[in-house]
C-alpha cells in the first residue's frame, strides 16, 4: 500500500496554513508547526514490536527511536506521552511496568517530561512515544535541503535489523545483540547537539526503510544524488555474514523494492552488500549533510565525545535529472 497516494490531497490542504513549516509532503522525521517568529513546535509519532526480550531494554529502544525523530529536525524534545498497545493475556504486570521504566529513564535523559499517554488492548505487543519538541523556525533540518558539494556524515553502525532477526533465529549471540542493543538504545541528543555547533544543510534518521531509504528519501526531496563509499559505512560486519546465512527481515524485500530503481552500484559488491543497505534499522543513526570542510570536524568532535563509529561516507552531488543513490567501492 503506498500512503504517500492516499494521504496525498491532505498534504496539500495542510500547507495552506502559513504557519506549518514542515509537513507529510516529503516524508520528513517530524512536523514543524511555527508558534512565533523565533519558536516552533516539532512533533512525531512512532512506536515498535519488541526487538529484544528483556521488557526495560525494549522500552528504552522504542522510546530512543521516538525521540530521534526530534533529534533529526535539530530539535530539542520537550513532553512526551506514552502509546501502549498492550495484551490483555499472556504477559505480566511486571513486565508491562518495566517497559515503561525503561522509556521513561530514556525521556529523563533526553531531558523532555512525560506528561500521560494513551493505552489500547491488542495481541501485539506494540509501544512508543508522541513526542512534541521545539526548535528556531530558522534553523529547521529537513531530508529536503541538501546541496552539491555536501559530505555525508553517519553516526551509527548499521545492520540492526539482520542481527535482530539471526538472533530470533539462533544465528546471532548473545554479545551481538547487546552492541546491536546499546547502539539502538542510545539517544541522538549528542549527535544532533553537535551537529548544530556546525552548519548542517540537511538530516535524516535511519530507522525502518534502511539507508538507502531514508537516504533516497533525501535524495529525492533535495533533487540530488548521494554517492556513499560502502567501505566507510560504519557497520556490524557479522550482519554480512547473516544475510550469507539467508537471515532476512519481513520488509528487507520491500526496501528493495522501494530503492532499486534509483540505486546503482560500482565496484566488487556482492548481494550480501546489497541486501545490508535496504537492512530496516530501529533507533539508527543521523544521516547530515553539510558542507564538506566541516564533515571530518564534525566526526572528529563526535569522537570525542564517545562516539566511535561516527564517519563520512560519502558527498552529493547534482542529480543530472535522476535523484537516485550510487555506491561505490
Amino acid at each position: 500500500m503506498d500512503l504517500s497516494e492516499i494521504v496525498k490531497e491532505f498534504a496539500g490542504a495542510a500547507k495552506t496554513d502559513p504557519n506549518l513549516l514542515v509537513g507529510f509532503e516529503t516524508g520528513d522525521d517530524a512536523g514543524v508547526y511555527r508558534l512565533t517568529d523565533d519558536l516552533a513546535l516539532v512533533q512525531t509519532v512512532d512506536y515498535i514490536t519488541p526487538v529484544v526480550d528483556d521488557p526495560f531494554l525494549y522500552g528504552q529502544v522504542a522510546a530512543a527511536n521516538s525521540i530521534s525523530d526530534v533529534y533529526a529536525m535539530g530539535g530539542r524534545p520537550l513532553t512526551a506521552m506514552n502509546l501502549c498497545n498492550f495484551p490483555a493475556k499472556n504477559i505480566d504486570r511486571a513486565s508491562l511496568r518495566r517497559i515503561l521504566e525503561g522509556g521513561f529513564s530514556k525521556i529523563k535523559e533526553a531531558g523532555a517530561t512525560l506528561v500521560g499517554g494513551h493505552t489500547v488492548r491488542d495481541d501485539e505487543l506494540k509501544y512508543g512515544l508522541s513526542v512534541t519538541g521545539l526548535i528556531d523556525p530558522r534553523r529547521i533540518l529537513t531530508n529536503a535541503a541538501a546541496r552539491a558539494g555536501d559530505h555525508l556524515v553517519l553516526t551509527k553502525p548499521i545492520g540492526t535489523g539482520v542481527i535482530i532477526t539471526g538472533y530470533r533465529r539462533g544465528l546471532a549471540d548473545d554479545d551481538l545483540l547487546l552492541r546491536a542493543v546499546n547502539w539502538m538504545a542510545a539517544l541522538n541528543r549528542t549527535a544532533c547537539e553537535t551537529m548544530l555547533e556546525f552548519d548542517p544543510h540537511a538530516c535524516t534518521d535511519i530507522t525502518g526503510f534502511g539507508l538507502s531509504g531514508h537516504a533516497l528519501g533525501m535524495a529525492k526531496g533535495s533533487n540530488v544524488r548521494m554517492r556513499i563509499l560502502f567501505n566507510d559505512l560504519p557497520r556490524y560486519e557479522e550482519s554480512l555474514d547473516l544475510i550469507r546465512q539467508g537471515v532476512a527481515t519481513s520488509v528487507t524485500g520491500s526496501n528493495l523494492q522501494v530503492a532499486k530503481d534509483y540505486m546503482t552500484f560500482s565496484g566488487n559488491f556482492t548481494d550480501e552488500d546489497k541486501w545490508l543497505v535496504v537492512d530496516p534499522q530501529t533507533s539508527g543513526g543521523l544521516l547530515i549533510s553539510l558542507p564538506a570542510d566541516q564533515a571530518p570536524r564534525l566526526v572528529s568532535r563526535l569522537r570525542e565525545r564517545g562516539n566511535q563509529v561516527a564517519a563520512v561516507i560519502g558527498e552529493v552531488v547534482p542529480s543530472d535529472g535522476k535523484p537516485g543513490l550510487e555506491f561505490l567501492k
